[in-house]
């Protein structure tokens, strides 16, 4: 049986980085939608339901392809942090998460029309932030882009200046738990070409 075609339905550079890194062989296609960020909507709900929209999108053009795709979003307490809309609320962000711990959120979509399956999980991780001083919050935004980041920060960039223990999966901070995506995509007959 020939190797089902593997399609990332996402923008976000991370996400490619973490499926080329594991092996895949994959091709991406940005899906045209409009995510929805009312985080009044419980964030597992919210979350899945981002997730599961980016790959039907793609998979109604790509029926025979597989199609991954993700969404990512912060819980602080019962507060759901998305993506910052400017400067000012990034940085009430990283003040909000600054010393305390939050959890983050990945729900995976998986979908293949040809074989009318369809299989949507999450993963959580507990992440704890180090006490900076509002200067060291500054600095760290300097030395990163806050704007795409649910959360206005990024683990993998410079993520050591401001996290002080992560309890989980670290893929999944970044924004695809790579583990359990790779066992669920083994499920569709994908596999890593090599590792």
């Amino acid at each position: 049986m020939a190797a089902s075609r593997l399609i990332l339905a996402s923008g976000s550079p991370r996400r490619f980085d973490l499926l080329k890194k594991a092996g895949f062989d994959f091709e991406v296609i940005k899906p045209d939608v409009e995510e929805n960020e009312d985080g009044s909507i419980p964030i597992r709900t919210l979350t899945e339901m981002n997730a599961r929209l980016k790959a039907e999108a793609v998979a109604s053009q790509h029926p025979d392809a597989v199609i991954v795709a993700a969404d990512t979003l912060v819980l602080l307490g019962d507060r759901v942090l998305t993506k910052p809309v400017d400067r000012a609320e990034a940085r009430q962000m990283l003040e909000s998460l600054n010393g305390n711990s939050h959890q983050v959120f990945t729900a995976v979509a998986i979908v293949n029309y040809r074989q009318g399956r369809e299989r949507c999980f999450d993963v959580v991780t507990d992440v704890h932030f180090k006490q900076l001083a509002g200067d060291e919050m500054t600095a760290y935004h300097e030395k990163i882009n806050p704007m795409d980041k649910a959360g206005a920060y990024a683990a993998q960039e410079h993520g050591a200046d401001i996290i002080e223990r992560i309890e989980g999966s670290m893929t999944n901070v970044i924004g695809l738990p790579m583990d359990e995506v790779s066992c669920a995509l083994a499920e569709f007959g994908v596999e890593p070409e090599s590792n």
